[in-house]
């Protein structure tokens, strides 16, 4: 079967951002007198932040999401880095001709900050953001726009991702999933949704297309 896009999820797959975000919601939570519940916290990570404000912060979700960005942009260049070996990847993919996106639960800034800072940018022809939808993760909804927007077919695409959102969103859009081992998923998790395949490396993703 011939790959013709490789789209990504973003923070936790390209990007080494966890320890940022964990450390924002961390000062939010302070701030917020909320009490700190890692394992809630884990389960909803990568549902779009106003999920995450509504589900901690009820009514004063905004307050939460408000504070959420102040700590997250303020810190982002100190905390952020791409997963070894990303850069090597997308070159390798750019040269094969398959084409490259971005399909992210994250912000609209915080996602263009991030693939700025981290030369991302230069490589994607399709980024899609919680702020370009209007369902999100597991919702098909963002990665069936990336793909259309790319003029490809779902069966001829990879999604990659960390988290039981991307594997899922993945399947709910008829693409073949990818699940990373080195982001916020454990490989346990990830194995149990039956994705196409699991990788540890970034080389190993050769192997699926």
């Amino acid at each position: 079967m011939r790959t013709e896009a490789v789209l990504f999820d973003l923070d936790g797959t390209l990007v080494d951002s966890l320890p940022l975000i964990f450390r924002t919601y961390r000062l939010v939570f302070a701030d917020m007198k909320i009490p700190w519940n890692n394992n809630d916290l884990a389960r909803l990570v990568g549902l779009p932040l106003k999920d995450i404000g509504k589900f901690f912060a009820g009514k004063a979700a905004s307050r939460f999401e408000e504070l959420y960005q102040y700590y997250y942009h303020r810190d982002l260049d100190l905390f952020t880095r791409l997963y070894p070996g990303t850069i090597a990847l997308l070159e390798q993919l750019k040269k094969r001709g398959v084409r490259l996106g971005i399909v992210t639960s994250k912000g609209k800034t915080g996602t263009s900050r991030t693939t700025l800072f981290t030369g991302l940018d230069c490589f994607m022809d399709v980024i899609i953001t919680a702020h370009d939808v209007k369902k999100h993760k597991p919702d098909p909804e963002p990665l069936l726009n990336a793909i259309k927007f790319l003029g490809t077919q779902a069966a001829d695409t990879i999604y990659v991702g960390d988290s039981k959102f991307d594997i899922i969103t993945g399947q709910n859009a008829g693409s073949r999933t990818l699940g990373v081992t080195w982001g916020l998923g454990s490989r346990e998790e990830l194995a149990s949704l039956r994705p196409d395949g699991m990788i540890d490396r970034w080389d190993e993703l050769n192997n699926y297309l």
